[in-house]
């Protein structure tokens, strides 16, 4: 087992900002790319990518990804929670903005802080810290209220839902990593149970929904669906894995709610997404969020 750390040092925070910023500017690209690409045909394409990314880069490393080592009823399990995570952030991009999305998906934390510590006792959070967490979930729920007000875009509130689903099974999939067999495997494997299940999940799903099947996109369209495929899905989550290995999971969790502070501005200037009050009262509680549980 790789030795763990108590805090978040130098390197993890700056592999956290680096990551929070490019998962803030993820969601614009799949927005801009589900203009062109079905959601679920589109998660495919970044899944099987991804897929094929990280087993070359085992095989060229010598990673062992088949060997049997108990993982797999574990692997299965995070695997489906990572799979239903971006069922729901695909199909939710269709219904809201990819600033209040973003937004939504990171109440993650909240459900890790609730479930982790009743498996992992190094994980309790101390009363300031649960503070912050309480803090941050009122202003998402300032956020939600907003989607049923006079004035929103119809069906708004399918994709706010949508973004809370996500960050739920996002907590989920965290929370199972910490506690399973998954645990104790290298972190590209514990990737490669994701990418691959979600890998034969998406398809299944897209078929269903009847989505139609092409090739015929533009250049920026495939430019999208790379830069999810190459660094969101494979670069930017075999970080995360390996943080998860070697930080405590709370405060990784909660740090990254920065990333909806990076979706908003990306949201604004690259899409022309509205910028509402409530919207800025949930970043501000979300931010204070941030400052009280990052608190050694």
């Amino acid at each position: 087992m790789p030795q763990r750390k108590d805090h978040l040092d130098t390197l993890a925070v700056s592999l956290l900002v680096v990551c929070c910023a490019f998962w803030g500017f993820q969601q614009i690209l799949i927005k801009f790319a589900g203009r062109e690409i079905p959601p679920l045909w589109q998660a495919s394409l970044r899944m099987w990518g991804a897929t094929a990314l990280l087993w070359l880069w085992c095989r060229g490393r010598g990673v062992p990804l088949f060997q049997r080592d108990g993982s797999l009823p574990g692997g299965l399990l995070v695997g489906l929670l990572f799979a239903a995570e971006f069922v729901f952030i695909y199909l939710g991009l269709q219904h809201t903005s990819a600033s209040r999305l973003t937004v939504f998906l990171y109440t993650s934390p909240f459900w890790v802080a609730l479930l982790l510590p009743r498996f992992v006792s190094a994980e309790r959070l101390r009363p300031i810290q649960w503070a912050g967490l309480c803090l941050a979930f009122a202003a998402v729920a300032v956020a939600f209220s907003e989607a049923f007000l006079h004035g929103s875009t119809p069906g708004q509130w399918k994709g706010d839902a949508m973004g809370l689903a996500a960050g739920l099974f996002w907590g989920l999939t965290t929370v199972a990593i910490r506690t399973t067999r998954i645990a104790t495997v290298a972190a590209e494997k514990s990737l490669f149970y994701q990418l691959g299940v979600t890998a034969a999940v998406t398809p299944l799903l897209s078929l269903a929904l009847g989505e139609r099947w092409a090739l015929d996109y533009s250049a920026l369209a495939w430019g999208s669906v790379f830069l999810q495929t190459a660094v969101g899905a494979f670069a930017s989550y075999l970080a995360w894995m390996w943080m998860l290995r070697h930080y405590p999971a709370t405060r990784m969790a909660t740090f990254t709610f920065l990333t909806p502070l990076f979706a908003l501005v990306f949201g604004v200037l690259l899409l022309g997404e509205p910028l509402t009050l409530q919207l800025l009262l949930a970043l501000a509680g979300v931010a204070a969020g941030i400052v009280l549980v990052s608190r050694r």
